[in-house]
């Protein structure tokens, strides 16, 4: 087999453990599995493969087990653990299949099944040979050392066998490469990368994840223009989406995002993402953009640091740094067939990343309204009586005194980002370029302590003091629609001026309302 030749460098040392350590639970699943090869006369030898034996090895935990069989396929299998099951007198557990899709790049069919409450991944081991005429990859079963040299990494290449209780180095550079902290590929980098273009982005995040260092051939291979056009054309949307997320989930998302872009591979990952749009943006989209966007993640990170008690769980932490990433194109505008002028994010995410977009065009539109409302926030008192002019006042359904007029539209804006309310204050701090991190710190604790104060922080949870049904009576109307859900909204904002407010005093509020305006009805 032709491999990657490793660049010599003078590598760091990486501890290894010296045996893996199984806890009870992986204890219990692999004597199950043993049971089954042991009950049913199995010549299978069974293997956990890849990402497990390496953290095991770097002794970190691990929740990802992938099971290799060398001589059937993972639902083969799953059917032998039912029939196990039924044999001993148990309830069959349920399996999901994943079926390959060669033309994205999955030549593997998957076979997912819970057992003692982890999700675990059965597929065969694999050899590959393409047809005669056309070059297209045909997947056989192999042995694991013609598995091993088709994984993505040497360090991720590694078996620990569950029949011999050890690990397995078929390419014979797995163990060092990962004492020596190296990414390298098994075989040659671009034949590695051309088989599975997205393991470019694989050997990125995991260069940033552990700090190792990818080897120059492997630089190479990514920026070959073969390569960048099979991510581009090969590879499913929602496959890169992924991985983009593992980085952002991730231990060291800005050294992930900054590799990507040093390799010349921002636009080739995330332009994609834009593909959809006409060419009439405003203002044109260059390659300096790419540049920008890593900027504003890179920053997030530090002031996300710098603040210290402001800590996010993984989704929202995520969601933040997506928002800093894609902040130069909350104002890169265009206009739609339907004559509207929308954000190109607005449109991306409406058209291919709907289960997120949302968060981050919500994050987006309350940065906006955080701009122009922080500078009365962080005023003196004097200023916070004065009348505020914002553009997007139009929101504030009721009239308020002078005085509830801020209150009031700082709860609009966090009922509508909920509890990514923090990371859009945040995020509209850092546009202020010219300010240092400590001023950027005291703004952000001077707005969340006003918050706070307020009691506005899970505003988002108030429920309307008067219903549906409430509603129309007060207003003798037989049916609701857009007239009811319009007053439900007037009534939370009602709430969020007044909080002491009660029932009847919103009822008295709203009465009084539509005797002034009977054409509210």
């Amino acid at each position: 087999m032709s491999r990657t030749n490793v660049t010599s460098s003078s590598p760091k040392r990486v501890p290894l453990k010296e045996s893996v350590n199984i806890t009870d639970k992986e204890r219990k699943i692999f004597d199950l599995l043993l049971q089954v090869v042991k009950h049913f006369k199995l010549e299978t030898q069974l293997r956990v493969a890849g990402g497990w034996v390496r953290d095991k090895l770097l002794g970190k935990e691990c929740y990802d087990i992938d099971i290799a069989l060398d001589n059937m396929l993972g639902r083969e299998f799953c059917e032998k653990v039912n029939d196990y099951y039924v044999s001993i007198g148990k309830k069959k557990q349920r399996f999901g299949v994943i079926k390959s899709n060669p033309d994205q790049s999955k030549h593997l069919e998957i076979a997912k099944m819970q057992l003692f409450d982890v999700s675990i991944d059965f597929a065969n081991l694999r050899s590959e040979n393409y047809t005669e005429n056309r070059g297209i990859s045909i997947m056989e079963f192999g042995t694991p050392e013609q598995d091993a040299y088709r994984r993505d990494l040497t360090i991720n290449s590694l078996f620990y066998n569950l029949n011999t209780s050890t690990v397995e180095d078929y390419t014979g550079r797995g163990l060092d490469d990962l004492k020596c902290g190296r990414i390298v590929t098994p075989l040659i980098p671009k034949k590695t990368f051309l088989d599975d273009p997205l393991r470019v982005l694989r050997a990125i995040r995991f260069s940033a994840r552990f700090e190792f260092d990818m080897v120059e051939e492997v630089k190479i291979a990514a920026v070959d223009n073969d390569v960048k056009t099979a991510i581009s054309g090969k590879i499913g949307r929602e496959r890169i989406d992924h991985e983009i997320d593992l980085m952002l989930s991730g231990n060291q998302p800005v050294k992930a995002i900054e590799c990507v872009s040093e390799l010349g591979l921002f636009w080739v990952v995330f332009k994609n993402k834009f593909s959809k749009l006409p060419s009439n943006f405003e203002p044109e989209i260059s390659e300096e953009y790419g540049r920008i966007c890593v900027g504003y993640m890179d920053a997030a990170w530090r002031f996300l640091h710098a603040l210290g008690g402001c800590t996010f769980n993984n989704e929202q932490q995520r969601l933040y740094l997506y928002g800093a990433l894609l902040l130069p194109f909350r104002t890169t505008d265009y206009g739609d067939n339907k004559k509207r002028i929308i954000s190109a994010v607005n449109h991306n995410f409406e058209n291919s990343l709907k289960p997120k977009g949302g968060d981050v065009i919500r994050l987006h539109n309350a940065v906006e309204k955080y701009l122009s409302l922080i500078p009365f926030i962080v005023s003196s008192e004097e200023e916070c009586m004065k009348r505020i002019e914002v553009n997007w006042k139009s929101n504030m359904m009721i009239d308020v005194p002078v005085s509830l007029e801020l209150r009031l539209l700082s709860g609009l804006i966090v009922r509508e980002v909920k509890d990514l309310w923090r990371a859009a204050l945040m995020l509209s701090i850092l546009l202020d370029n010219d300010s240092c991190v400590e001023s950027k710190i005291e703004v952000f604790k001077k707005v969340e302590g006003w918050i706070l104060k307020l009691g506005l922080e899970k505003v988002w949870e108030v429920k309307p003091l008067i219903n549906g049904r409430e509603i129309m009576k007060i207003l003798e109307v037989e049916n609701g629609g857009p007239v009811v859900s319009k007053w439900q909204q007037k009534v939370i904002q009602w709430q969020l001026a007044y909080p002491g407010g009660n029932v009847d005093e919103c009822r008295d509020w709203m009465m009084s309302q539509t005797q002034l305006n009977p054409s509210t009805t």
